[in-house]
Formats: structure tokens, C-alpha cells, sequence
């Protein structure tokens, strides 16, 4: 086999992956708003059982996979991982507090995205890249699909407070997802997919106990609820970012983010089919904006 042939399996290798991988996230939002019709519970709740479910699945694979060396991080990357676990904690939070207000696929459109934009964004305050005219009109195209996504006029936007906070909980997760992208993208190559997700996330779990605890900490769910927690830990989340860590390595990552518009559509498909959530005609023009925003960014020269 030659060198070309095999660096095209590995990319389609690594493409696959990551469909798989934005296939398991479009499930998060129907699981979520299962768990909160089966149990009167909370974001805080909800988001510190999805990744005390994942960790020690996430350890115990890490563990096998690489063994003792998993350990070996340095300091730099240590606290890259930590933030990573901080954003984790932001984006889940932030995302499960928005399904209540917004529904399920209102939610995570607005939150996948506008993390791209936000990406260009940070890329230029802390990569001291250059915010181009590109990512002007990008953010354009976001806020005003963001606006007709959530259903709301700008005058609208003022005066219905419940629906803004939902759009505002949305955006705070596509900022919390954006910087794990970024993150992630600093550890690519140095380390195992296994170890900075294990680390992160055992970071993010941490974080978010002591805030579950102050806030109406829940710790009974009837049978259905455990299973929808163990489902939202140990596929969308331990399975979903070790295989697509992995795909990164041979993904292009202007194709990755293409890749993950698959996300948001499963969500919408299975809220309509689970929920019968429907967006209105403008709110499908919102959705179009919004990843016309992405492809702005995305083929831009």
C-alpha cells in the first residue's frame, strides 16, 4: 500500500470517528430533557452525574490503553486540561439550563453554532490572529440567526425576559464549547485523546459538586432518570470524545467542524420525533444563518 493511500484511510478513518462522535452529541438534548420529565432536578444536578458517570469509565480505559505513563502531563498542560474541565462544567451547565426555556433544538443550534464564531473571536484576542472581514460578517449572520432561531424580534429581545435568558444560557455553552475546541487543539499530537478528557473532565466533576451542593443538589431520580445519566456519561460523553479525539488526529479540522453541523440536525430530528418540538419558518431562516455564519468561516480564502 502506498504512503497515499494509507494517509486516505486514515482520514477517512479519522472522518468517520468524528461523524460517530456528532451523531452521539445530537442525543444529549432529548436524554436531558428526559431526565428532567422523569425527576424534578436541576442543571447543576444533571451535569455533575453525566461526567461522575464518565469518569471512571474514562480512567479505567486510559489506564488500560496507555497504563502508568497516562500520568506523565507537564505543568502547562496540566493547566490546559484544567481548563478544559472548567469549560466542560460551562458549556453542559449552561446548555441544560437552556433546554428548559428554549426546547431542545432551539438550544443546541444556537449553541453549536455559535461557538465557531466565538472561536474566531478568542482565536484573535489570545492567537493574536487578525479578525478579518470574514469574521465580521460571520458574527453578523449568528446574532441574527440567533435572534430568529429563539423566535424573538430585537424588540422582542428586550421584553421577554425568559426566552433571553434561555438565548443568553445557549451562547454561554457555545463559548464553554468553543474553548474546549481550542483547547483541544493546543493537546492535539502531545498526548493519548484518553488523557486530557479523563484529566478535564475529572476536573470538571470536581467543580461542579461543591456548586450542585449549594444549589438543590438532587440525588433521587426514579429508574429511568439513572439510566438517561448513565446513557448522557458513558455514550456522549466518554465514548463520544475519546473516539473523537481520536478522529482529530487525521481530520482536517475545517472538516471536523462541518461534520459536527450533524449534531444539531440529530437533535432537531429527535426532538420532533420524541417531543413533536417544531421550529416556525423564521426559525429554520435562523438556522440558515447560523450555518451560513459557519461557512463564512469555514471556505473562507
Amino acid at each position: 500500500m502506498s504512503a497515499n493511500s494509507a494517509s486516505l484511510g486514515q482520514t477517512r478513518r479519522g472522518i468517520f470517528l468524528v461523524m460517530l462522535a456528532a451523531l452521539c452529541w445530537g442525543t444529549i438534548g432529548v436524554a436531558t430533557e428526559g431526565v428532567y420529565r422523569a425527576a424534578q432536578t436541576n442543571a447543576l444536578s444533571i451535569g455533575f452525574w453525566r461526567l461522575a458517570f464518565a469518569v471512571p469509565a474514562l480512567w479505567f480505559l486510559l489506564w488500560r490503553v496507555v497504563g502508568p505513563s497516562a500520568l506523565k502531563i507537564s505543568r502547562r498542560d496540566l493547566a490546559l486540561m484544567l481548563v478544559m474541565g472548567g469549560m466542560m462544567a460551562l458549556y453542559q451547565v449552561s446548555l441544560f439550563t437552556a433546554i428548559p426555556f428554549l426546547g431542545v433544538t432551539v438550544a443546541v443550534i444556537i449553541t453549536i453554532c455559535s461557538a465557531p464564531v466565538v472561536i474566531a473571536a478568542l482565536a484573535a484576542i489570545f492567537l493574536g490572529e487578525k479578525f478579518t472581514a470574514h469574521a465580521g460578517a460571520a458574527l453578523v449572520l449568528a446574532i441574527m440567526g440567533t435572534l430568529l432561531v429563539a423566535n424573538l424580534t430585537p424588540d422582542e429581545f428586550l421584553a421577554r425576559g425568559s426566552q433571553v435568558e434561555g438565548v443568553l444560557w445557549a451562547l454561554a455553552s457555545g463559548v464553554g464549547y468553543a474553548i474546549i475546541t481550542l483547547v483541544s487543539r493546543a493537546l492535539a499530537g502531545r498526548y493519548h485523546p484518553l488523557q486530557p478528557v479523563s484529566v478535564g473532565f475529572t476536573a470538571g466533576a470536581l467543580l461542579l459538586l461543591p456548586l450542585a451542593l449549594a444549589n438543590g443538589f438532587v440525588m433521587s431520580y426514579p429508574l429511568t432518570g439513572w439510566a438517561l445519566l448513565a446513557y448522557l456519561g458513558f455514550v456522549p460523553t466518554a465514548v463520544a470524545y475519546w473516539i473523537f479525539f481520536t478522529g482529530m488526529r487525521a481530520t482536517p479540522a475545517t472538516t471536523a467542524s462541518i461534520i459536527v453541523l450533524l449534531e444539531p440536525l440529530v437533535a432537531a430530528f429527535l426532538a420532533a420525533f420524541l417531543y413533536q418540538e417544531q421550529l416556525p419558518p423564521l426559525g429554520w431562516l435562523g438556522a440558515a444563518l447560523l450555518v451560513g455564519a459557519m461557512g463564512v468561516l469555514v471556505f473562507r480564502k
